[in-house]
């Protein structure tokens, strides 16, 4: 069986970032496969890689087994295609966007294959983020980085590797490259 490398964090925090800095750094030289997150969203509406889909079309697909893993937040449906168990039998190691919410029950699902890689900043450099984003109120980003605290104390952390993405994201690119290498490694 291959991996997952299931990145978590608050919204803000980097996981997109780092993934679009994995997709440049050429994740097949780093033996990567990055999962494409389908979601009920406008495909323009932030920075993520993402499939767009109507949310008839995603609880069609997802009554039809199509998805590996699916879960509801912010009002909106997420879900990870059933292309990861194929590239588990490949063996392969595979970069997935999760939800801290989620978690468990994505560990239920694939227990030690799974690997949870949380990304922390720190709540001012999240606030400076989440403000230059200009998608939400004051009062919002305060709700929001409230809301973090609390969904990181429950997210399972005892069983997270962390990533600390306070200052560039080459350099956080570089703590993840190094963290799954580590995981994957010690197991090997």
């Amino acid at each position: 069986m291959g991996k997952i490398i299931y990145l978590i964090g608050a919204s803000g925090s980097g996981k997109d970032a780092i993934l679009s800095w994995l997709r440049q750094t050429d994740s097949s030289k780093l033996n990567l496969m990055i999962a494409h997150r389908y979601i009920c969203r406008d495909w323009q509406s932030g920075n993520e890689n993402h499939i767009e889909l109507s949310q008839s079309e995603f609880l069609r697909r997802q009554a039809l087994g199509g998805f590996a893993l699916s879960w509801q937040a912010n009002g909106l449906y997420y879900g990870i295609g059933r292309e990861l168990d194929f590239w588990l039998e490949q063996e392969q190691v595979v970069v997935v966007n999760g939800s801290r919410e989620y978690l468990a029950t994505a560990l239920s699902l694939y227990g030690d294959a799974l690997k949870p890689l949380l990304i922390q900043v720190d709540p001012d450099v999240l606030r400076q983020r989440l403000i230059a984003r200009g998608r939400e109120s004051l009062a919002d980003i305060e709700a929001r980085l409230k809301r973090n605290q609390t969904q990181n104390q429950a997210a399972l952390l005892d069983k997270c590797h962390v990533i600390h993405n306070n200052t560039s994201i080459e350099e956080a690119g570089q703590q993840f490259i190094s963290l799954v290498h580590s995981l994957v490694d010690m197991e090997s």
